[in-house]
């Protein structure tokens, strides 16, 4: 009997589920920009479904995330309980900011969500679809002022990107970079720029108001729900998503890599990550593993090519 006891303990114990991690999840921006709310977007939900017990956040700020990129891959080396938000703004403000530390040092673990990209015109102006717009890009390139937001971030590296696409000298585009999303916003509603380039919700309220039109999306595909033609079925080969990522540490093993990525893709197949998504107007653009880590060298190529066609990138 005293036997079949200890063996019986001893198969409870074996049963026992491992006990969940406690995380910290470094945002490498102030708090309440994009990156900051994604972190604490995962802090909740991490912990709400039982994934993670306890989960902090802490935010450094600094140069497109490049300092909270370094001072990670440096403190948190071989550390499975440590997690960094990012995005593709990362990946342009290593190239421009000629960052020491790129995401080649750390470990990509998944794109959570994206935004694409969209173009848009004030309802007044002439313009009426992007073959006119890029119709007079193509004649006269400085004519056509974009507004966006910084240098060498997403709207710009889309600018280029379009006017590569139309067979336009990507050095000849007149960008306009504006330090925030409302600046931006009224240069374009201003008539002050010729077309506004940005995230489609940033521009959307004003769209569905009428002041604003919406004459393409930097999609795969068409988005339900949004009245605008790809750049692709417009002709322009690009796609561009603005996305959010989660990574770890370098130097974890493979068996703590494979705990975190299992965290990280429950995390995104539950419910309350879905309720969140569609509370904040993400879009899930959830991939994960070595798919995710083809992408981001794919991203990483692509926007050094057309940094360095703007001239940003040497």
């Amino acid at each position: 009997m005293k036997h079949f006891f200890i063996a019986s303990l001893l198969a409870g114990a074996i049963a026992l589920p491992a006990a969940a991690a406690d995380y910290t999840i470094i945002a490498p921006a102030n708090p309440g920009g994009g990156w900051d709310q994604t972190a604490r977007s995962l802090q909740s939900v991490l912990q709400e479904e039982g994934i993670s017990k306890s989960v902090q956040v802490q935010n450094v700020p600094g140069a497109g995330g490049t300092i909270g990129l370094a001072q990670f891959a440096s403190q948190q080396k071989g550390n499975p309980n440590a997690l960094i938000v990012g995005g593709y703004v990362m990946v342009g403000a290593i190239l421009t900011n000629k960052a020491p530390v790129t995401l080649k040092e750390v470990t990509p673990i998944a794109r959570l969500t994206g935004e694409y990209e969209v173009i848009v015109v004030p309802a007044s102006s002439e313009i009426q679809n992007i073959s006119q717009l890029i119709e007079q890009l193509k004649k006269d390139p400085g004519s056509v002022s974009w507004g966006g937001g910084s240098a060498g971030g997403t709207d710009h590296i889309t600018a280029g990107l379009i006017a590569k696409a139309a067979g336009v000298d990507p050095t000849k585009i007149n960008y306009i970079a504006y330090s925030g999303g409302g600046e931006a916003l009224a240069s374009i509603l201003g008539a002050q720029v010729t077309a506004g380039i940005s995230s489609y919700g940033e521009f959307e309220s004003q769209v569905k108001a009428g002041t604003l039109r919406l004459l393409a999306i930097s999609s795969e595909q068409k988005i339900e729900g949004i009245d605008a033609p790809t750049l692709k079925e417009s002709g322009l080969d690009v796609v561009v998503q603005n996305w959010r990522m989660v990574a770890a540490p370098p130097g974890l093993t493979p068996e703590q890599e494979k705990v975190v990525n299992a965290d990280v893709e429950k995390l995104a197949k539950s419910a309350k990550w879905q309720e969140t998504l569609k509370t904040k107007g993400w879009m899930d653009t959830y991939l994960a593993g070595d798919a995710f880590k083809e992408q981001l060298a794919k991203d990483t190529a692509s926007t050094e090519t057309i940094l360095k066609d703007i001239g940003l990138v040497k």
